[in-house]
């Protein structure tokens, strides 16, 4: 999943098809509000016109500290899963809930430092379809990689199979076998990717590597 966060801003639309020509499954979008986290990015328009610009899904991932306010514009938008943060200042049941509701797939995020018990009512109770580990702290591209949340995802991984776990933040060639290792099977790469001079190999190479490694440390 290319995060566009890493794409030309002023070619956006042009990432977004070199992205989807090069394979990528779906494209990432980075949505921040400048509260949760100190930065600023993308909203639903956005979106809009990614899903003008590709046929594949729209990955997009709430970094805001009220998703419950934007989960309705983001999935008229055309986004097809959205997460949430668990940290977020929500009812992660009723926002997970009403984001199904609006026939979108639910995610729930956590950041490096959150402990992986705290989102294990959303799995006990499949609330969520998708869990979204973060690698880095989240704000800003081009993080170095946080190798100690491979513990997190396995725990994810042992006690729901039957969730997609997604991570994000300094994916790249390296990383991928040790993430895919542990349980991940969705992998977001922004910066890794945008900077190639055709993209085509490196997604090929990255869902290779994942396929050979998946859950051999689980």
């Amino acid at each position: 999943m290319p995060s566009i966060l890493a794409a030309d801003f002023g070619r956006l639309a042009e990432g977004c098809a070199r992205a989807e020509a090069a394979g990528a499954d779906q494209i990432h979008v980075d949505v921040m509000d400048g509260v949760f986290v100190p930065n600023i990015s993308f909203g639903p328009d956005v979106v809009k016109m990614s899903v003008a610009a590709v046929q594949i899904p729209q990955n997009v991932h709430l970094m805001v500290t009220q998703p419950q306010n934007h989960i309705k514009a983001f999935a008229e938008a055309g986004s097809d899963t959205i997460q949430i943060h668990i940290e977020s200042k929500c009812d992660v049941r009723e926002t997970l809930a009403a984001i199904r509701a609006l026939g979108k797939r639910p995610a729930i995020t956590l950041n490096p430092e959150t402990p992986v018990e705290s989102i294990f009512e959303c799995l006990e109770n499949r609330w969520v379809d998708e869990v979204l580990v973060m690698s880095v702290h989240p704000g800003f591209g081009g993080q170095k990689y946080l190798s100690y949340v491979e513990g997190k995802v396995a725990v994810i991984r042992r006690m729901a199979d039957w969730v997609d776990i997604a991570i994000d933040g300094g994916i790249d060639n390296t990383t991928v076998e040790r993430a895919a290792a542990c349980g991940v099977n969705l992998f977001v790469a922004g910066s890794y990717l945008f900077k190639q001079d055709d993209m085509k190999p490196a997604v090929s190479d990255l869902r290779k590597t994942a396929q050979d490694n998946y859950c051999k440390a689980v």
